[in-house]
């Protein structure tokens, strides 16, 4: 906690420092946030393409959602306070999100442009996920339907 106070707080004074005054998010960018959020929340803490990184805080607890893993606190660092809370934070999207929302949310305050470039990636990729889980649920339907007929 003292980390993301020292952090954020400093963002803040840089933010407040460096961008121009008037500089307001509009709700359209909070939506931009919220969609990048989630999306950069579940890459950092459920990917399993980002495992490895991981890897040296937890161990492997099970497959999740396509494309994701279930890790926990590996026994090591359950017994030593900032690798257990560095690995709480890395395994939980919920408790990403707060450090994840923050970046993005200075990101656009001070550098727009590459935010919103930045955003929009992670949005389009929201998006593309949602999509192939419809695609998986729908398909999902279809073979029991026709196990059934």
């Amino acid at each position: 906690m003292g980390a993301y106070a020292v952090l954020s707080g400093g963002l803040v004074a840089w933010a407040r420092k460096s961008a121009p005054q008037d500089r307001q998010l509009r709700w359209g960018d909070l939506a931009r946030i919220t969609v990048a959020t989630a999306r950069l929340g579940r890459l950092v803490t459920k990917d399993s393409v980002t495992s490895p990184l991981r890897a040296p805080l937890t161990r492997y607890a099970g497959h999740g959602l396509p494309s994701e893993v279930n890790e926990e606190v590996a026994g090591w660092a359950r017994s030593r306070t900032l690798p257990h809370a560095v690995a709480e934070l890395v395994t939980c999207p919920f408790c990403m999100a707060q450090w994840t929302a923050t970046g993005l949310v200075c990101a656009h305050v001070l550098a727009p442009r590459r935010a919103r470039m930045a955003t929009d990636i992670l949005v389009a990729a929201a998006g593309a996920d949602a999509l192939q889980y419809a695609m998986a649920s729908l398909e999902h339907v279809e073979r029991r339907l026709g196990q059934d007929a």
